[in-house]
């Protein structure tokens, strides 16, 4: 799994070093159960940092093992991303688990995309069909009443663990989170976003938290289906506007992490039908131009698109690699595949390195052209007054 490397070298405390420790024993551990042995020790060490808040003896530990010891690194972020999306709590003598979910939302406008303050009587409605097409039968669900930018998620670990207490609570408690809008932090605009809603689910220890988890043989796919059918119209309120596609609610992290993944094919089509939209050029007449980004290995690839006949740039999107995606993987031909899907049919993929470099002046993202030279993009002067920032 991909990480972002942290950038700390500072001497780091007696909590991150024992959490280095404890990771690099369970990276070298030949056995089921001295994974559990490790595992254990460090989930105790994990939950205790939470308590007391300190974000730094986590990022001081996973910065010390990112180039000594990367699967050490990897299975100590992904015990902490577990253990700030889930835990257990005792309730009138019995214990519960709960898991913080995220609904992802992806959606493109020529507008603005909301992100706000979702009222009551469409919180309740989201919420009767969460509950009736993808929680478990027996899981007590709470929302947070605002539909959340990317922006405007938890930004560190400890603050994604206190949002899941706080709604683990709400849940066992009957009610939901209220948020205070005011608080929230102003979000970019971009022609294509996802937002998001966030709950927790609360089911007695060990019991199913997903309908796909009880014996139905209900599927994912079964699930996402009817929660598009049922639950989709009740966004519409929220995204005024918007083009919008459901994702299916997920563990917080594995929910992003998807909808970032589904984002990039999502702004592929949302581009075309944009310029469709404000130019006229219908999809045949359009040309892509594809380009690979390096800085010290592959970031990125930048689409640029402009008319078939002509050199112009007037829109680009940018493909982010994800995860173990590196130069060894088949991205230009998920490219490709998303742009014939959208209906471009001119699509020219550069074989040479582009540097990753921004625009000095604006810090906006430059994309390649038909010739190999990296450009703005910018829409004829008579559409660019009502033109979304390009994401």
């Amino acid at each position: 799994m991909k990480r972002n490397r942290l950038s700390s070298r500072k001497r780091i405390s007696a909590d991150a070093t024992e959490l280095s420790r404890l990771a690099i024993g369970l990276a070298d551990s030949g056995s089921r159960l001295e994974d559990l042995f490790w595992q254990e020790r460090l989930g105790e060490l994990i939950d205790r940092v939470f308590q007391d808040g300190t974000e730094e003896d986590f990022t001081g530990s996973l910065d010390r093992l990112f180039d000594a010891n990367p699967a050490a690194h990897d299975g100590l972020a992904d015990l902490i991303e577990a253990h700030a999306e889930s835990g257990v709590v005792a309730s009138n003598g019995q214990e519960f688990d709960v898991l913080l979910i995220a609904t992802p939302v992806l959606a493109w406008s020529r507008f603005s995309i909301p992100a706000a303050t979702i009222p009551k009587s469409t919180l309740h409605t989201l919420k009767v069909h969460l509950g009736a097409h993808v929680c478990s039968a027996g899981a007590r669900l709470s929302l947070a009443d605002y539909l959340y930018s990317p922006d405007q998620l938890p930004h560190s670990f400890v603050e994604t663990w206190q949002l899941m207490r706080r709604l683990g609570s709400a849940a066992l408690s009957g009610t939901d989170l209220v948020t205070d809008a005011s608080t929230m932090p102003e979000t970019n605009r971009f022609l294509s976003d996802t937002r998001y809603l966030l709950g927790a689910l609360v089911v007695p220890r060990g019991k199913a938290l997903f309908r796909w988890n009880e014996a139905d043989r209900c599927t994912r796919e079964s699930v996402l289906r009817e929660w598009v059918r049922q639950g989709g119209p009740a966004l519409e309120s929220l995204l005024t506007g918007c083009s919008y596609q459901p994702l299916l609610a997920d563990a917080y992290h594995a929910a992003c992490r998807s909808a970032d993944s589904a984002s990039r094919p999502y702004s592929v089509s949302a581009s075309v039908a944009f310029l469709q939209d404000a130019l006229g050029l219908t999809p045949e007449k359009l040309r892509a131009v594809v380009g690979g980004f390096h800085d010290q290995r592959l970031e990125e690839y930048r689409i640029g698109f402009g008319p078939r006949d002509g050199e112009a740039i007037h829109h680009g999107v940018v493909w982010p690699l994800l995860g173990a995606e590196d130069e060894n993987s088949e991205i230009s031909g998920e490219i490709e595949t998303a742009l014939r899907k959208a209906g471009v049919k001119e699509i020219v993929v550069l074989d040479q390195r582009f540097p990753y470099e921004f625009c000095d002046d604006c810090g906006a993202p430059l994309y390649p052209n038909v010739e190999g030279e990296t450009v703005h993009a910018e829409m004829p002067e008579e559409n660019s007054s009502s033109s979304p920032t390009l994401h």
